[in-house]
């Protein structure tokens, strides 16, 4: 193939990936409507009167980067599907619920770690790199702050890109276990792009009862995704990370959480207890908007996009 040739054909795909990206990107963002132009100039106010922002972020910031998110009205997981997250205590008791579990995410990792952050977490790195952020406290385990190159990062719920041991303390990086499970696997194709938010797919109940997941190398007990699961518990020195940084922070900014998670809530609660400012930015209601001091109902990026500091 030639030079021009090879010039046109690139020409095509980047015009052809510009035309369908935005739709897949927003296709997990609920009906909205557009952000009022004062909201915008009343967060910038926000930011700029506060020096220690503890932020705190949920699904909403990542469904644009093609993420979906449980909760939201018509496109949330729960909208979609009648499927339910996996619940910890039958993932401790029952082999087959793990073995659908690592099925399952083996086939939606290649997706899930390739998504991108986009400007919402872009703002927020700018703002650490200008001394305006305190930490990001995020509800995501989709690994996209440190992607955008935030370093002042606390993972609530943990993380997708670790597998831990539920017996010993080994540890591996989830590309590496991907590796495992394909070399136990050798003969399954993928049949589903229907992704979850925490990273897993749909597949035939054939497939499941086929598949073989590895235990412990060390100690051989069962491995789990180093994520707190519905019904699980946020480890204590989690917690208390959290707590020192509501007593550091002079304002707490929340981002893209409906905040129906007590951990997450417990968190505006602390603050309101130290009458904390908070500023909630976040499609449709949350649970604690009598608590917030501005709260804005608008796509995240809608308001972080026009939004220029240090500059």
């Amino acid at each position: 193939m030639t030079t021009c040739k090879m010039s046109k054909l690139f020409l095509k795909q980047f015009f052809v990936l510009l035309t369908i990206s935005p739709a897949r990107t927003i296709s997990f963002v609920p009906q909205h409507k557009p952000v009022i132009e004062s909201d915008i100039t009343k967060l910038k106010q926000f930011i700029q009167n506060y020096k220690k922002i503890l932020v705190v972020t949920g699904a909403g910031i990542s469904t644009e980067s093609g993420i979906p998110d449980y909760r939201s009205e018509g496109v949330g997981l729960y909208a979609r599907s009648d499927k339910r997250p996996v619940q910890f205590q039958d993932f401790l008791q029952s082999k087959s619920v793990r073995t659908r579990y690592w099925a399952r995410n083996f086939f939606g990792w290649p997706r899930f770690s390739s998504f991108l952050p986009n400007q919402n977490h872009y703002t927020l790195k700018q703002l650490e790199d200008d001394g305006k952020l305190l930490y990001v406290i995020t509800q995501n385990v989709d690994g996209l702050h440190y992607k955008a190159g935030n370093k002042k990062v606390v993972e609530m719920h943990g993380t997708a890109f670790r597998v831990i041991c539920l017996s010993c303390d080994y540890e591996i990086d989830r590309h590496k276990f991907q590796k495992t499970l394909e070399e136990l696997n050798p003969n399954i194709s993928i049949e589903s792009q229907e992704m979850r938010p925490d990273g897993d797919v749909e597949i035939s109940e054939d497939t499941m009862a086929s598949f073989h997941v590895p235990q412990c190398p060390h100690c051989n007990g069962n491995l789990k995704p180093h994520i707190v699961f519905f019904g699980d518990n946020i480890p204590r020195h989690r917690m208390d990370k959290i707590d020192s940084l509501v007593e550091a922070s002079d304002g707490v900014l929340v981002l893209g959480s409906s905040l129906t998670v007590y951990s997450g809530y417990r968190i505006m609660l602390e603050a309101a207890d130290r009458h904390l400012p908070i500023a909630i930015v976040n499609i449709g209601p949350t649970r604690a908007d009598k608590l917030a001091t501005l709260k804005i109902d608008a796509r995240c990026s809608q308001v972080l996009s026009p939004l220029q500091f240090g500059r």
